[in-house]
């Protein structure tokens, strides 16, 4: 009796949650250790499907790092990478493409599907849902004499704009999109694109209450390595020139902020080791990674 007391306080408890995002969209993206354990992978499918039978609408965007370099490594292909970015010549788009679009993004669909929800699985050149150009990068400047030279990253795109027609018509017929973060350009090619710059941009274009990025560490930490809780976007640049934030922390949280710039309520980095990691960021006062707010 005890036991099932203490599950009514907690459903009561996440009513004001639950009206406060019913019918409001909530986009993901999911990646990191999340992706790979059994477990996690099944405990991800059900936050989602539970989060669509209370009248959220979640998107998902996903990732899948780890799973190209096994495929390329069969291929004896070595990754490269500059700044942080994989280096994407004509065979390697190959292999993303084939790896992200067809292998981890029918997965995940299969699984949301199989725990019972309605999931479809997209990639940015279905319905030209992300349009993208080419990313131009520039060498770090070393000294007076040496200005920035363009680095070519062979078909890395940036995201130009997103066409939300497709998801509304899947949102209409409760379908649960996830989404491959390969784009298309004005020539018809596709572009391997940061997984976090396309959930970014989707969350921007949908009106998204929340943007939420799931990663392999608990959030962002102060000096003394305790947990940020939450970020006002107008502390985000003393945090990077006080190297509070920094290395892959640094372009996350410039993802959050240009999300809430355009008009996204709020942006979490969220540990997705943690088990159940989404309801209780969403579903809890206290949350358990790193808000982001304007």
């Amino acid at each position: 009796m005890q036991e099932g007391i203490v599950k009514a306080k907690v459903l009561v408890e996440s009513l004001p949650y639950i009206r406060e995002f019913y019918g409001k969209t909530v986009v993901i993206k999911y990646g990191g250790h999340a992706m790979v354990d059994e477990e996690l992978k099944r405990n991800f499918a059900l936050d989602v499907l539970l989060m669509k039978y209370i009248g959220i609408n979640p998107v998902i965007v996903h990732g899948g790092g780890p799973q190209i370099n096994r495929f390329l490594e069969k291929m004896q292909v070595t990754p490269s990478y500059i700044q942080g970015m994989r280096v994407t010549d004509g065979e390697t788009m190959d292999v993303v493409e084939m790896v992200l679009v067809g292998k981890v993004n029918k997965e995940i669909v299969g699984l949301i599907n199989h725990c019972g929800g309605k999931a479809v699985g997209l990639s940015g050149r279905d319905g030209d849902l992300v349009q993208a150009r080419k990313l131009t990068l520039h060498s770090k400047p070393e000294g007076v004499d040496r200005p920035p030279e363009l680095i070519d990253l062979g078909r890395v795109g940036e995201v130009t704009k997103v066409n939300p027609e497709i998801l509304s018509t899947l949102d209409q017929q409760d379908f649960i999109p996830v989404i491959a973060p390969v784009g298309v350009g004005e020539d018809g090619q596709a572009y391997n694109i940061n997984a976090d710059l396309v959930a970014g941009a989707i969350a921007a274009e949908l009106d998204a209450l929340k943007l939420i990025l799931l990663t392999d560490v608990e959030g962002v930490k102060d000096g003394d390595g305790k947990l940020i809780s939450t970020i006002r976007q107008d502390q985000i640049d003393g945090l990077i020139d006080g190297e509070v934030i920094q290395g892959g922390m640094i372009p996350k949280v410039n993802c959050c902020r240009s999300a809430l710039e355009a008009g996204v309520g709020k942006a979490h980095i969220v540990d997705g080791r943690q088990e159940h990691a989404i309801l209780l960021e969403i579903f809890t006062p206290e949350g358990i990674g790193t808000e982001i707010v304007a």
